[in-house]
Order: structure tokens, then C-alpha cells, then sequence
């Protein structure tokens, strides 16, 4: 529908060809998973120009970089966009004023997928991506009002969801609570 935007997963020369059919068509496009510094400056720029774009990124894009990939070895540090640099990150939280949304791209592949020799991509997400961007608020890297700005608002008027007055998220901000080695919910049973 014309009054939604069209969703990309566009990476680096992709996305700026996303973004100039954009621009031609005169449509909304907002872009998945953005990962690197010269994405985001290029989001910032058409945003800026005028452009109908919105982005998300990734919790993992957030927290962990190419070198916790080494560390995680095989295909347990495999993940599209794949994981990038220490700099790539740093830009994705300098420019936090320009992401729209948060969003995991769940992708919950079991134990024995994710050590298999061609291991599938992507990262088991909707139990861990909370707990981190909390550990953000009392960080001070975030506020409690940019996660529901970024999980809620603005997801509900980029995609036109409509109001679920009956739904809500309670959270005890008192809680400690460490993120477990298998998690209870997903098939993927690791995090």
C-alpha cells in the first residue's frame, strides 16, 4: 500500500540505490538492519534532505562487533549484515538521534544448526534485546523514553499499527538479571 513504507535490507551501495528509487517514486522506505558508519551517514543525509526514510537497527549491532565474532567462533558469530567495527558501532550510537526503531531479526537457529560446518546466519533475539537496552538506560547510553520512542511510537506510526490499549510491558528496574546461556522461550535454546 502506498501509504506505508516499502522495508529494504540494503547494505552500503544497495541502500543508496534503495534510497534514490525512493526519491523517484516518491515513496516512504525504511531500511533494515542498518550496521555501518557509512550507512548511517547516508541515512542522516536524506533524512536531513527532506527524504521519506526511516532505519532500525539491531541490538547485536549495538553491543557486539567483529571482534566477538573471533571470539565467538564458527557460525555462532554469524549474523547478516555481519558483525562490524568498533567505529561502525561508535556511529550507530552517535547518530542514535536519527534510528526509528529497534528490532532483533530473530532469527532463532538451534544449537545444532549454529555449529554445523555452513552454519545459517542470524542470532536468536527477542529474550536478550530488552535486557540490553536497559543495561543502556543504567549506562547512561539511553533513556527509558528512547526504548519506547524506538519500540513502540514509532514503529506504530511508520507501519500504521494500531493502538492495543490492552498491551504493555511491565519491568521491575530494581531487577538484576543476567542474561542466561540458554534461554527458555525460543527453539534456538542459546543466546
Amino acid at each position: 500500500p502506498a501509504h506505508l513504507p516499502v522495508v529494504c535490507h540494503a547494505e552500503q551501495r544497495s541502500m543508496a540505490a534503495i534510497l534514490l528509487f525512493s526519491k523517484l517514486a516518491d515513496r516512504k522506505v525504511h531500511i533494515a538492519h542498518v550496521a555501518r558508519k557509512e550507512e548511517i551517514v547516508i541515512i542522516r543525509r536524506a533524512k536531513e534532505s527532506g527524504m521519506k526514510v526511516t532505519c532500525e537497527v539491531c541490538p547485536h549491532h549495538l553491543f557486539l562487533t567483529e571482534e566477538d565474532a573471533k571470539r565467538l567462533g564458527g557460525g555462532w558469530g554469524e549474523v547478516r549484515p555481519v558483525l562490524v567495527t568498533a567505529e561502525d558501532q561508535q556511529a550507530l550510537w552517535d547518530n542514535m538521534d536519527i534510528i526509528d526503531c529497534f528490532a532483533t531479526d530473530h532469527a532463532p537457529h538451534t544449537v545444532e544448526e549454529k555449529k554445523a560446518e555452513n552454519a545459517p546466519p542470524g542470532f536468536p533475539g527477542l529474550e536478550t534485546m530488552l535486557p540490553l537496552l536497559l543495561t543502556a538506560v543504567h549506562e547512561g547510553r539511553l533513556t527509558l523514553e528512547d526504548i519506547i520512542l524506538r519500540l513502540h511510537t514509532n514503529p506504530r506510526q511508520i507501519f500504521g499499527i494500531p493502538a492495543q490499549y490492552d498491551t504493555y510491558v511491565e519491568v521491575d528496574l530494581e531487577q538484576e538479571w543476567t542474561i542466561p546461556s540458554s534461554n527458555v522461550y525460543s527453539k534456538s535454546k542459546w543466546t
